[in-house]
């Protein structure tokens, strides 16, 4: 049996009296899309950015491929395989949509001493055009990322999260802001990245129809704690998920 790429179990997190992570365990296995999803207040954000080592949790541990990543940094995070996303967008408007990838990826080319030896993109170039091509950007690649769409902007942000390759992704909601007609085709793209890059995802997401669409399993949480988890058929029919959550 292939081990888990993504292992919490038992994160606690407390402000004052408020419990916002209640004991939470999961597992995210080898190529597999994992959503979270939650009414407002439910400590998803809580958990997700204990995970990512923005917040030290109270109790409970966290493991990367068998090893414990509890308390690490974001930075060492992603230099053992850990790339993300955030709800706002994290682009440099005043470079150019290439010069976004290959500054997103610098950080795991080596030392500095290496990188001041290294071609202008850093041997990076090839790697970013193959992205811009997947993500459908070709058009905008030599464009300023300022002067995109909201809708470009996030297609950006979610490339330069793989630029390093990472094992594990954990997506703050892709959708949020974006229009309506363009969500479905990030839920292809995602689907296509998976596939091609054999990684992880973790997503948090309100969109529903998105959620159910692309992930493989899906983990409810309601006031601090795991309710369910199960396929999205599953999630469909579960009765607590409905009367908690879902509201019909």
């Amino acid at each position: 049996m292939m081990a888990p790429v993504l292992k919490v179990t038992g994160l606690k997190k407390a402000y004052g009296a408020i419990q916002a992570v209640g004991g939470v365990s999961f597992e995210v296995m080898p190529g597999e899309i994992f959503g979270v999803i939650g009414p407002n207040g439910s400590g998803k954000t809580t958990m997700f950015n204990s995970v990512l080592g923005q917040i030290s949790p109270d109790a409970g541990s966290i493991e990367l491929n068998g090893k414990n990543i509890t308390g690490l940094s974001p930075l060492e995070l992603s230099r053992r395989g850990v790339g993300r996303t955030f709800q706002t967008l994290q682009v440099f408007g005043k470079m150019t949509v290439r010069d976004n990838l290959i500054v997103a990826a610098q950080e795991h080319t080596g030392s500095m001493f290496g990188r001041m030896f290294a071609p202008p993109d850093s041997g990076l170039g090839e790697k970013a055009d193959a992205l811009i091509d997947q993500f459908r950007i070709r058009h905008v690649a030599d464009s300023l990322a300022g002067t995109l769409s909201y809708g470009q902007q996030k297609l950006v942000d979610i490339a330069m999260a793989f630029m390093a390759e990472p094992d594990l992704v954990l997506l703050d909601e892709p959708c949020a802001g974006v229009n309506p007609s363009l969500v479905g085709g990030i839920s292809t793209l995602l689907k296509d990245l998976n596939r091609t890059h054999r990684g992880s995802f973790v997503v948090i997401e309100h969109n529903m129809d998105f959620v159910m669409d692309l992930c493989h399993r899906i983990m409810v949480m309601v006031e601090g704690r795991v309710l369910a988890i199960g396929t999205p058929a599953e999630i469909r029919a579960n009765k607590e998920v409905l009367d908690a959550y879902l509201g019909n």
